[in-house]
């Protein structure tokens, strides 16, 4: 018996062909299982929960979708310490079939070193395939859990949630005459390695046997096996979850804390003065915000602490200080400083130079390399930063990283010609563009018989968007809000494929979904020609395209679906 179309959850002594299985089901009766546990959970009848978890950690269709989840992600040709990768489908559908508890031992960590932005190394721990598969599946029963219980302004980690919401609430905290004008920046020393086993044993909501497992597993670092004692591998799928959960609770803390304090004045009566305690979390990076330096300093630093101490946890003090508002701080890669009263976000000074140290060092380590594949290499990290940045006030700084890249290309095209003249090479490298500008970094190359024009993407054109803040309470988990994410999923691809009409038109006619597993789509898709090329298809026809994941991509072409099968095959 094989998984397939009519049978997507199947009972245990089958084989499994990763080819056929029907992937609108798998999602549809894992969906079901994690809206239960949400549910279950929201009227705290925990050993439901618990009942449920164990449902969907022991079903096919939560191993199928963890099996998928590791083989497709970044780290999907990083092995282990066993050097395993499941790279063909049939390593797969075994894997689905060798995801069992009875008998499952973790093994060692993979230990590896990347370099911090600010200097230093990061720690990164690498499990084999079969424990990320392992810690997949145990996080598809436990994130229902944790987006309950969340704090509503922690957005590190979280689906549906971004930087931009963090700052966000940000924005909304500091922006408005009233609101608080001192901030206090916490940073956590070594959160992921430092995370107390035993809070985290008594504490998440999880198979405690198979948690103490991956808590306890150990690394290897040049040959030697050292054990864990502490802390939560960065580099396992479920760690972040995992960090998050500890840090949740704090700013419900803060909040019976501090919300007031009274005071009595003349004639026996009380006010109320508002302390403005706030908290935005992502991650490990926190900022709390308060009417007074001494507040922050004497009374809410000290809460933290405890809070923390309780979790294995500190303050980092060299990067956790109190500043004021109109002396401006830096959060993940934007600067939030009021000038005159008003509040303006930009991308911050480091950011900037980090980002310009980026680009030329590929402008310099390709001193002779085509211009045209110069452009392709620099065109994706440009619209990248740039997408990153165009939520907030960033017009100038646009324009100033156009101008630092200019000069830099300017250098490289006059080093490639010494003997020609400035206007040789302006007219070479740089030819004007009447229905755009006069300089502009662009080559023209033929491609099958066709003249092609590469031209350098401009910074500055991106248009600035203003981001619409996630509800607070919004669960991707929740039935209720389910339509609530499709909208808002839409909207994000739609103004991703600004300028791109064909697509746009797509997206709307598809809602948003994979046509194959039903999904909503993410960033990284795939055209689909209905009828294939080599058959006659039309190449740019709308009704003849689809956009789908990459994997289900593979599919369609793997199994020859409705979609695929060319008209004259």
């Amino acid at each position: 018996m094989k998984v397939s179309k009519q049978d997507a959850c199947a009972p245990s002594g089958i084989t499994v062909d990763w080819r056929q299985i029907d992937w609108q089901k798998v999602y549809q009766i894992t969906r079901r299982l994690q809206a239960r546990i949400v549910k279950a959970t929201q009227e705290g009848r925990w050993g439901k929960v618990k009942a449920l978890q164990h449902l969907l950690t022991h079903s096919y269709s939560g191993k199928i979708l963890a099996v998928r989840r590791v083989t497709e992600n970044q780290g999907k040709r990083t092995p282990g310490v066993d050097g395993i990768t499941w790279s063909t489908p049939e390593a797969k559908s075994n894997a689905v079939l060798s995801l069992r508890q009875r008998g499952y031992r973790t093994m060692p960590l993979r230990r590896i070193y990347i370099p911090k932005s600010k200097g230093g190394r990061r720690p990164l721990s690498i499990p084999t395939m079969k424990d990320r598969a392992m810690q997949a599946l145990y996080l598809l029963a436990l994130q229902p859990i944790s987006e309950t219980t969340a704090d509503t302004h922690s957005c590190g980690f979280r689906t549906g949630r971004s930087t931009l919401d963090a700052i966000g609430h940000c924005y909304i905290q500091l922006a408005r005459p009233i609101c608080a004008e001192w901030i206090l920046e916490g940073d956590i020393k070594g959160c992921f390695d430092n995370i107390s086993h035993s809070w985290l044993l008594d504490n998440i909501p999880i198979d405690k046997t198979m948690l103490r497992k991956w808590l306890k597993a150990g690394f290897m670092e040049l040959g030697s096996f050292k054990p864990t004692n502490s802390g939560t591998p960065q580099g396992g799928i479920i760690s972040p979850v995992l960090a998050n959960m500890a840090l949740d609770g704090l700013q419900e803390l803060l909040k019976k804390t501090f919300y007031t304090r009274t005071n009595r004045i003349g004639g026996g009566k009380r006010m109320r003065y508002p302390l403005k305690v706030n908290y935005v979390r992502y991650a490990d990076d926190f900022v709390i915000t308060g009417c007074s330096k001494e507040l922050l300093e004497n009374q809410v630093k000290p809460v933290v602490r405890e809070f923390l101490k309780a979790r294995g946890l500190e303050l980092s003090e060299e990067k956790t200080r109190v500043t004021h508002v109109e002396e401006g701080f830096d959060f993940l890669g934007w600067n939030v400083r009021k000038y005159k009263g008003k509040l303006l976000i930009k991308p911050s000074k480091d950011n900037v130079k980090a980002f310009l140290r980026k680009v030329r060092t590929i402008v310099e380590t390709n001193k002779t390399m085509e211009q045209a594949n110069l452009i392709k290499r620099l065109n994706p990290v440009l619209r990248g930063w740039a997408n990153y940045h165009k939520h907030v006030v960033s017009s100038k700084t646009f324009s100033y990283v156009d101008h630092q890249i200019w000069r830099k290309l300017w250098q490289w095209s006059k080093r490639r010609h010494p003997n020609k003249g400035i206007k040789w090479v302006k007219n070479k490298y740089f030819p004007a563009m009447p229905e755009t500008r006069q300089w502009v970094f662009a080559a023209s190359v033929r491609n099958k018989g066709r003249a092609e024009m590469y031209k350098l993407y401009f910074v500055n054109s991106t248009k600035i968007v203003r981001h619409v803040q996630i509800r607070d309470e919004a669960s991707p988990f929740d039935p209720k809000w389910e339509l609530y994410f499709e909208r808002r999923n839409l909207s994000k691809l739609a103004e991703g494929m600004a300028g791109q009409k064909v697509k746009q038109w797509i997206l709307k006619k598809q809602e948003g979904k994979c046509p194959i597993c039903g999904q909503m789509l993410g960033e990284s898709y795939h055209i689909h020609h209905k009828v294939w090329k080599v058959f006659g298809g039309d190449k740019l026809g709308a009704a003849n395209l689809l956009l789908v994941h990459e994997t289900c991509h593979k599919q369609i072409h793997s199994q020859g679906y409705s979609v695929a099968k060319p008209a004259a095959a």
